[in-house]
């Protein structure tokens, strides 16, 4: 069985992953995001060196433009 990680409220087979692979893998728009991993920010230019391990909690958040 895999183990998981919790990003965005679901359990996700990501251990072993790095943020960058998962990020991009999943389609998300590098540029206009922020990153939370264990209550703390990641910055941009530390995600293809942060490893995703079971039991990480990860919150990946959109910005969006309005008016």
């Amino acid at each position: 069985m895999s183990e998981l990680v919790h990003i965005n409220g679901k359990d996700v087979e990501a251990d072993g992953i790095t943020l960058n692979d998962y990020l991009i893998h999943n389609g998300y728009s590098l540029a206009i995001i922020a990153v939370e991993m264990n209550e703390k920010m990641i910055s941009k230019s530390e995600y293809a060196n942060v490893l995703m391990n079971s039991g990480d909690t990860v919150e990946i958040v959109n910005f969006v433009g309005g008016g």
